[in-house]
């Protein structure tokens, strides 16, 4: 089958063809060479015009050039928008031409003016539908049109793509060799089915946005027919639509757009729509296949390279998408639909049951029973219709793979149940021919096209299930619809009341109803591993917590004037896990308030205003804590606005710092004492550090740094506050507290976030000297900081850790998850570095690691790639460019090696060509 491979472009220069232009046509003018795979294409900017020189691959048919003018022609007189033919002096349309040993094939056409789809900005739905009409309009042009030379074997007609993709199969990438051969196999099967039935005609064979042009006026051209051939009419409409793959947040709803807009100018059968999902990925991985074998034979051929990343990815998107699926998809899409009529078919009196991802009933992991629906079904309930039922969620996959939507119902009945006669296009399992319940659990769908849909489907294109599967409430007399879920709608309300300084994760946020354990679910039943959430210590809805909770709630809620056991309880505890003479415990709502008052601690204790802070560092948002914040990604205009109370020093960061390599700690104490020889010593109270750098992706600080910061601080008289607020309470695995890592050990610990899992809650932990002098200023007091509540819950994180052996799982699983991570560094070399320990982790993207230039935009397409592939990361650090890594210390191997799993993917994407 070596004649359907390609072949080189022939060997031309533009100085030649510069020659052949002006010698046999009189053309003269600026000349340029345009990409092409297997021709050469020259454009000349002559004083009558600019046009476009093509010499042909030399085994290309004179017929097939004139095939090609005669359609041209045809499309012409349709009012497309193409090339003309520009006959040479001697009157002919094509000239042959001897150019280094190579008998060509020459031709001049009209050049169509305008820029290709392809490099328009702002690539969306309205585009695909402008191609999907320029393509179905071409076919309809071309419908009568027939010529000798269209009759050919052509590596892109697909009536040959088993055979193009056998010969091609060597040369297919390593990489994508197995998923072509597993994605295409069930795709000429279900192709098989139908080929019979398939029209065949002229057509134009690559219609893509890389061949339809837009003018200034939005006119649309096509050019470049040199893929003219007989082939089947709806091939035209699977190379359009295989082109819109990746060019749009949405690739099922850019490839239906494509559909219907091609069907108002060319109706289609529906074996011809049965046929199109097939095809389309037999289309991309011809694309795939030919294009590695053309830079075999090329390997100067600048024009295919640089569209192999994009056509392998075109690839992997087609090959994602649920073959079925996409089948019934397009031909709801690509034809009218019959609403089937609807009268009363069960009588019985029915309760709805609610299996959606808020539902009470699912509680406590719940849904992951793979028989809960079955027990939930009890005789006199009906499933919802258009429900995303997290029964049938997954997690650890990729978004939107899932099929949760439900497009039919399920009725619990008594076995013997009659019912009315059931009409055209509804279908009903679990009943005999007499209309008599046989099964506990009876089925009922309807369809507005001949067939059975999916009974549950992902969550693509929802509006068009509900058209081609509509609701059959009138079916039982009962409402049984849920409502499409608008997260986009939720967004547009929070942006106009919640003040939008608070940022969201994400450019299209899901919107998060439902945790448990290290996952998060959406409302459409999408499930994602939590690898950011460092608050949710012990996991999302743990049981213990909610109890806790709720007998607290039963029970009592006030602030922490009046006496109860909770407070005390809770305070002894996080004395015993501090270090010794660090017994007197503060209790607040938030680690913002925490830091303050250590701030307020250290001056009242010392009687001196003075804090040192380090740069790059992350402390809070009250007017104290933000004061020796000096993080750039959370506040550009942090260095230039800290009061003067705050003396900043060096960051320690050994990664990309001013001293790098494990011995930086000497070079930065020696900086800090030239800074404090410089200063008024007698002014300082003391010191504030994260133990690690949170914000900056967990950096470890340099050994020995923590202790020479508080030796010389404490020489000076001076506190040492440790802001363990983020990465402390045994997240490290190997240490319970940060400073600990360091060998350190500080007057005043700050904690929250992990000590309440999400419920307002932090703690600063002190000496008794310092804890009394604060007296000095009063009496202190928080309203809701180690309220009832708050406390019971700070209780039950503490005995699920120690009852789970959570910091043993940070250890165990987060040094698992580090050794993921770096060994994706030997692949890749925009990961300068793995920072952390335990279960707080980062991964720095750099563009150059030699200069460790921060790779900022690449860093939040991976985050957004990665909600795809089902994990929720952020980027953080001064420049964006960090992975953030902090789940839920319940985070269980397997998950941790999906994120790793999810992150090779998501990169050999985005970074690999």
């Amino acid at each position: 089958m070596t004649d359907l491979g390609g072949l080189a472009r022939p060997v031309a220069t533009c100085d030649e063809a510069a020659e052949i232009a002006a010698r046999l046509w009189g053309l003269t003018g600026p000349i340029v060479e345009l990409g092409s795979q297997q021709d050469r294409n020259f454009r000349i900017d002559s004083p009558t015009g600019t046009v476009v020189v093509k010499l042909a691959n030399a085994a290309t048919a004179r017929a097939e050039l004139d095939a090609q003018h005669a359609a041209l022609a045809v499309a012409a007189g349709a009012g497309l928008r193409v090339p003309g033919v520009v006959p040479a002096l001697s009157g002919e349309a094509v000239e042959t031409v001897e150019l280094g040993g190579q008998r060509l094939l020459a031709r001049v056409l009209t050049y169509v003016a305008g820029t290709p789809l392809l490099e328009l900005d702002g690539f969306g739905v309205d585009r695909c539908r402008l191609l999907g009409r320029t393509a179905g309009a071409l076919v309809a042009a071309l419908a009568g049109f027939a010529h000798p030379g269209t009759e050919r074997r052509s590596q892109w007609d697909l009536r040959l793509a088993g055979d193009v993709l056998t010969s091609l199969e060597p040369h297919l990438p390593a990489g994508v060799r197995d998923e072509v051969l597993a994605a295409t196999v069930p795709a000429s099967d279900r192709l098989r089915a139908v080929v019979e039935s398939l029209p065949e005609q002229v057509i134009h064979g690559d219609l893509t946005d890389d061949n339809a042009v837009s003018d200034d006026e939005g006119t649309v051209g096509v050019i470049d027919f040199g893929d003219v051939m007989t082939s089947w009419r709806v091939a035209e409409l699977a190379v359009t639509a295989s082109s819109v793959l990746g060019k749009t947040g949405d690739d099922v709803t850019a490839v239906l757009a494509v559909v219907e807009a091609f069907a108002e100018r060319a109706p289609l059968t529906d074996a011809e729509l049965t046929a199109l999902w097939p095809l389309v990925v037999l289309r991309t991985a011809v694309v795939v296949a030919s294009s590695a074998e053309q830079v075999t034979l090329d390997g100067g051929n600048d024009y295919t390279q640089a569209r192999q990343t994009d056509e392998v990815r075109a690839f992997e998107r087609a090959a994602a998408l649920d073959l079925e699926e996409m089948t019934w998809l397009v031909r709801a899409s690509g034809q009218p639909l019959t609403t089937p009529r609807l009268p009363r078919l069960v009588h019985s009196a029915l309760t709805p049951l609610d299996l959606s991802t808020t539902s009470p009933l699912l509680d406590a992991g719940a849904w992951l029973d793979p028989d809960i629906e079955r027990r939930l079904l009890r005789p006199g309930t009906v499933t919802r219709y258009g429900e995303y039922r997290l029964t049938r969620a997954i997690p650890l996959a990729r978004r939107n793979t899932a099929r949760v939507l439900a497009l039919g119902v399920q009725v619990a009945l008594p076995i013997g149940t009659r019912l009315d006669a059931v009409p055209a296009g509804v279908l009903v399992d679990g009943v005999d021919e007499d209309g008599t319940t046989v099964e506990p659990v009876i089925t009922i769908q309807v369809s507005a096209l001949p067939g059975r849909p999916p009974a549950y489907v992902t969550p693509h294109a929802a509006q068009v299930w509900r058209r081609l599967s509509p609701d059959p409430s009138p079916l039982l007399g009962l409402d049984v619809a849920v409502p499409e879920p608008d997260p986009e709608r939720l967004l547009a309300r929070r942006d106009a009341y919640f003040a939008t300084v608070q940022e969201h994760y994400f450019d299209a946020p899901p919107q998060i109803e439902r945790g448990w354990r290290e996952h998060l679910v959406d409302t459409r039943a999408q499930v994602y591993v939590d690898v950011l959430n460092n608050v949710a210590t012990t996991g999302h809805a743990h049981p213990a917590l909610t109890a806790a909770a709720a007998r607290q709630w039963s029970l009592l809620n006030t602030n922490s004037r009046f006496h109860y056991g909770a407070a005390v309880e809770l305070s002894e505890r996080l004395a015993n896990l501090a270090p010794d003479g660090l017994d007197q415990v503060f209790l607040v709502n938030s680690g913002s308030e925490a830091v303050d008052l250590a701030l307020r601690l250290a001056t009242t204790a010392t009687g001196r205003p003075r804090i040192l802070a380090a740069r790059e560092a992350y402390h809070g948002w009250t007017i104290g804590s933000d004061a020796v914040t000096t993080s750039l990604g959370d506040n550009p205009r942090a260095l230039s606005t800290r009061p003067d109370w705050v003396e900043l020093m060096d960051a320690p960061n050994a990664i990309r710092g001013t001293h790098r390599g494990p011995r930086a700690a000497a070079g930065y104490l020696a900086d800090l004492d030239v800074q404090l020889a410089g200063l008024d010593t007698s002014h300082l109270a003391g010191v504030i550090l994260e133990p690690i750098f949170g914000n900056g992706g967990g950096v470890l600080l340099p050994d020995g740094y923590l202790v020479g910061v508080y030796d010389r601080v404490r020489a000076l008289g001076g506190v040492c506050i440790s802001d363990e607020v983020q990465m402390g309470y045994g997240r490290l695995g190997h240490h319970f507290w940060g400073f600990e890592q360091q060998g350190a050990v500080p007057d005043i610990i700050t904690v929250a976030k992990a000590m309440g899992n999400g419920q307002p809650l932090g703690a600063v932990i002190t000496t008794r000297a310092i804890a009394e002098a604060f007296a000095a200023e009063g009496s202190f007091f928080s309203s809701a900081g180690g309220s009832p509540v708050s406390s019971a819950v700070g209780l039950a994180v503490l005995d699920v850790m120690a009852s789970e052996h959570l910091q043993e799982n940070a250890k165990t699983v987060g040094d698992a998850l580090r050794s993921g991570l770096e060994s994706l560094a030997s692949t890749y070399d925009v990961i300068g570095a793995v920072h952390g320990l335990g279960l707080y982790l980062g991964v720095e993207l750099v563009s150059d690691r030699e200069t460790f230039a921060p790779a900022t935009e690449l860093t939040r397409l991976v985050c957004e790639a990665m909600l795809d592939e089902g994990c929720i990361v952020q980027p953080t650090g001064d420049y964006k460019n960090v992975l953030k890594i902090k789940p839920p210390l319940v985070l269980s191997a397997e998950a941790a090696q999906y994120v790793v799993n999810a992150l090779d993917r998501v990169l050999r994407r985005l970074v690999l060509s």
